[in-house]
C-alpha cells in the first residue's frame, strides 16, 4: 500500500521548481495558475531567493503548485492508495484526493497564504524545532513558557510556536536532552496567533466546489481518514489555528498497512521523518525529475496492494 504526501512551508529553496519546468507541458500549466492568483509562480521557484520565498503569501501557492505539478509528472498510472499532506500539503493532497480541483487549490491557498501572513503581522512570532527529549516533557515544558506544540510530527521532533520573547526563553531554557533550532517562517503558525485567518477562509471555503474523497484522506487534525469533502475543508480551515498532528497521521498509516511513502516535491522533509518513525517501510521524496522513474517503479510495486478498509468518517 502507498500513500502519497506533500510537504509543508520551510520545504522550499531558491531555484527548486527549475528543473521541473523543463518537462513537456508543465512551464505552460503553472502559468495558467499564476495568472489566475495574481502571483508569478515561475519567478519565485526559479529567481526569487530564500527571503522572497519565505514570505508566507509566497510560500504557500508556491509549495501547492509544486506538488501538484510533480504529481502529475508521475503520469496517470501513478495512483496512490490513500493520500495526505503536512499543514499547508492539506490543500496538495485535497486535489489528489479529488476533494476540489487544481483553480480552486490554487485560489484557496492563496487566501490561506495572504490571511496568515496578515495575522503574523500583528505581533512578532516564530517557530522552533524541539529535537529529542521525551514528547509529553517537551510539551508541558512549551506549555510553561507559554509556547504551543504547533508540530508534533513524531519521531522526536516537535515544533514550538509563539512569541519572539517565548522563543527567546526557550533557547534559554531548552526542554531535557532536546536541542533547539530557531525555524525560517515568519509566524507563529497552527495557534492562536492565526486565528483572524480562520475568518478569511471560511469566507473563501463557502466558494468552492467540494466532492468527496475517492481514496482515504489522512487529517492532520487526528490522523482519522476522512470520508466527506465537507468535512476535509473544514478541517482545512480550522487546521491554520490549530497544532498539526503528523504523528497520529503516520499512527495511521501503520493502520492502514502502509508500506510505501512517496513525497511530491519539494520532496525531503516527511520522508525523513517516516524513515525513523516507520521503519521497514520504502520512501522516496520527489526532488528533480530525475526522482520519477524511481517513484514510478515503487508505485508499480506497492500501490493497490491495500486491504479492503474503509475510512472512517469523522
Amino acid at each position: 500500500m502507498l500513500v502519497l504526501v506533500a510537504p509543508g512551508q520551510g520545504a522550499q529553496t531558491p531555484g527548486f521548481l527549475t528543473p521541473w519546468l523543463d518537462l513537456p507541458g508543465l512551464s505552460s500549466r503553472i502559468g495558467e495558475w499564476s495568472d489566475t492568483i495574481g502571483l508569478d509562480l515561475v519567478h519565485y521557484g526559479t529567481k526569487a531567493d530564500a527571503d522572497e520565498i519565505r514570505d508566507t503569501a509566497v510560500a504557500q501557492p508556491l509549495l501547492v503548485a509544486a506538488g501538484l505539478l510533480s504529481a502529475a509528472a508521475l503520469g496517470s498510472d501513478a495512483r496512490p492508495d490513500a493520500v495526505a499532506g503536512h499543514s499547508v500539503g492539506e490543500i496538495t493532497a485535497a486535489v489528489f484526493a479529488r476533494v476540489i480541483d487544481e483553480r480552486d487549490a490554487l485560489g484557496f491557498v492563496r487566501t490561506r497564504g495572504q490571511a496568515m501572513a496578515e495575522a503574523a503581522a500583528v505581533t512578532r512570532t516564530g517557530m522552533a524545532a524541539v529535537l529529542g527529549g521525551d514528547p509529553e516533557r517537551v510539551v508541558a515544558h512549551l506549555e510553561g513558557l507559554g509556547l504551543t506544540a504547533a508540530n508534533v510530527n513524531g519521531a522526536g521532533q516537535i515544533v514550538a510556536a509563539g512569541t519572539e520573547e517565548q522563543l527567546a526563553a526557550l533557547a534559554a531554557d531548552k526542554p531535557e536532552k532536546a536541542r533547539v533550532i530557531a525555524l525560517k517562517v515568519a509566524g507563529a503558525f497552527h495557534t492562536e496567533h492565526m486565528a483572524p485567518a480562520v475568518t478569511a477562509l471560511q469566507d473563501a471555503a463557502g466558494k468552492l466546489t467540494v466532492a468527496d474523497p475517492v481514496l482515504p484522506y489522512v487529517s492532520n487534525k487526528d490522523g482519522a481518514a476522512v470520508s466527506t469533502g465537507g468535512e476535509i475543508i473544514a478541517r482545512l480551515v480550522g487546521q491554520v489555528a490549530n497544532p498539526v498532528r503528523w504523528d497520529l497521521c503516520m499512527e495511521t498509516f501503520k493502520e492502514l498497512g502502509v508500506t510505501a511513502i512517496v513525497e511530491v516535491s519539494p520532496g525531503g522533509t516527511l520522508t525523513g521523518i517516516a524513515k525513523r518513525a516507520l521503519p521497514g517501510v520504502k520512501t522516496l521524496a520527489l526532488k528533480t525529475p530525475d526522482d520519477l522513474d524511481a517513484a514510478r517503479v515503487l508505485f508499480a510495486e506497492h500501490a493497490g496492494t491495500a486491504v479492503d478498509t474503509e475510512p472512517s468518517g469523522t
